[in-house]
């Protein structure tokens, strides 16, 4: 891979000494250079995005960081990158002789993250939520013929489920019960409660291209007739001939009630106009090598992902995205740590690789990559310690921490979150399927333990409504930029509790372990 360097030295030279970063002016540096102009928007398989891999793997030489790649600092992989041509798509719903048109953007957004034909029609058949769950009592393809249809669904599941298995029965899960029990397509619904991007800017990110792997042993998903998700707003349209309604299923939903499946009695016929290309893009890998002689070929991972979602193609407003906190944030925050155990005098016992890695704005793809093609000995990696998306806009007196039921992980984090003086809670918003949506879970179907954290909050308090109004006007937006209020001090606290934590999992006697009782342990190697 062909790198440009000049914008890359330039800012990491200007990053400041050694020193102790207690006011995170440091990270913080890391931050500005990260989501500004030279490296537009970091896109995966741009030259903006390259320029951003060269920084951080500049940055991780001039820490004394070992290279981990497969090529010097680099992972790189090809993908194929597709574009939805919305102008010259359509589509249509199809009953009795009668087609109403639909209007792609303001009732549906086609799919562009696997391969789809250019042109179908097919029965709908609503699927309640769409989990298949039999561990769990749960099974909404159970009975139902899908052969030759496409499944809808909306987006939740019953309040009795935990959320770790609702969402991970979400995604590539959805996709693999539906094709088994014969449907040829997806529709999801979003509930509007729990949708974090608004349509209106779904519409606008909806120009930019999806991805899928080129080596196909990673593609998890093979092709479909169809992929969309639709409006919510206007989803009445495909319960118009069921005898029920889009509003009686919300209200079970609401409730965390099983929604019973059932035919939509009508066809939609769409017409997917696609652009594709091949791309390479490169995770970037560093290692600190343990101290003990007999653990140092295990390797804890500690990631965040650089990439973010490029230029803006709208032609109002600023000329790019600048991802500040999502995810420029959790990189500079991987790279504050690695300095700062690159410094230290006290090594833990296991090797640390620090992985900053692609694609995960397009589908978990580097991560999906490291975990299936490691750079290292694949039954070296023991654990994953994610950071994305962090959002450090208050004060970090509480963590949240996702999968922390589900290994031994959770033991070690609450032991660290104890002497530190952070109270651990739960997950506010279990239904945004939060545990499978970030890197973490690209680990965890691998077999490893996994962590993913962000700053605490609680329902009904001011940090819920400055998150809330975070998502709603800077999330996937043009918003999310250095002009934002930062609390920088409480990220570099963040990022002190964090290299606790990592140091404490690297240094433990026994290798992390899933629970007994956890789910995911099924995919233990």
């Amino acid at each position: 891979m062909r790198l440009t360097l000049a914008f890359a030295a330039l800012a990491l030279a200007a990053c400041p000494a050694l020193a102790a970063d207690a006011d995170g002016s440091r990270w913080w540096a890391h931050v500005e250079t990260l989501a500004g102009p030279q490296f537009e928007g970091r896109m995966t398989g741009t030259a903006g995005y390259d320029r951003a891999a060269d920084y951080a793997a500049r940055a991780f030489a001039a820490y004394g960081l070992q290279p981990a790649g497969t090529e010097g600092y680099l992972q790189p992989m090809t993908f194929t990158e597709q574009t939805v041509l919305a102008d010259r798509s359509s589509a249509a719903l199809v009953a009795g002789g009668q087609v109403t048109p639909l209007e792609v953007g303001a009732d549906l957004l086609l799919g562009a993250r696997i391969p789809q034909p250019q042109a179908t029609e097919a029965p709908l058949v609503f699927i309640g939520y769409g989990l298949h769950l039999p561990e769990a009592g749960y099974d909404d393809f159970a009975g139902q013929d899908l052969t030759g249809k496409i499944a809808v669904y909306v987006n939740g599941g019953p309040g009795d489920i935990s959320a770790e298995l609702k969402a991970h029965s979400r995604g590539s899960e959805t996709w693999r019960a539906a094709q088994a029990a014969g449907a040829v397509g997806l529709i999801s619904i979003a509930n509007p409660k729990s949708m974090d991007v608004p349509w209106a800017r779904q519409i606008q990110n909806s120009s930019q291209p999806g991805m899928y792997p080129a080596d196909a042993a990673l593609n998890e998903v093979r092709e479909a007739k169809l992929s969309a998700a639709f409006n919510p707003a206007q989803a009445e349209k495909l319960f118009a001939r069921s005898g029920r309604s889009f509003a009686q299923v919300l209200a079970l939903a609401d409730a965390g009630k099983p929604i019973a499946g059932f035919d939509l009695a009508q066809s939609i016929r769409a017409k997917v106009a696609t652009r594709t290309r091949q791309v390479t893009s490169a995770n970037v890998v560093a290692r600190l090598p343990g101290r003990d002689p007999a653990l140092a070929a295990e390797h804890v991972v500690v990631t965040a992902h650089l990439d973010h979602l490029g230029l803006n193609t709208s032609g109002e407003g600023p000329a790019y995205y600048p991802g500040a906190l999502d995810n420029a944030a959790g990189a500079a925050s991987v790279l504050e740590i690695a300095r700062d155990m690159a410094a230290a005098k006290a090594r833990p016992r296991r090797s640390v690789l620090f992985v900053l890695l692609t694609g995960e704005e397009k589908g978990l793809l580097g991560s999906r990559h490291f975990a299936g093609r490691p750079s290292v000995p694949a039954d070296s990696v023991v654990a994953d310690l994610n950071m994305d998306m962090a959002l450090p806009l208050w004060t970090f007196d509480s963590v949240l921490m996702y999968g922390i039921d589900e290994s031994t992980l959770g033991d070690t984090a609450r032991r660290v979150s104890k002497a530190a003086g952070l109270e651990v809670v739960a997950d506010p918003y279990p239904d945004r399927n939060s545990f499978i949506r970030s890197d973490q879970y690209s680990f965890i179907r691998a077999g490893i333990p996994a962590l993913a954290f962000k700053f605490g909050f609680k329902p009904g308090t001011p940090q819920e409504e400055i998150e809330r109004a975070w998502r709603a006007s800077r999330y996937h937006a043009l918003t999310d930029d250095l002009s934002q209020p930062v609390e920088k001090a409480q990220a570099a606290k963040f990022n002190a509790f964090l290299g606790k934590l990592i140091f404490a999992v690297a240094d433990g006697r026994e290798r992390p372990r899933w629970k007994e009782t956890s789910f995911f342990k099924r995919f233990a190697k």
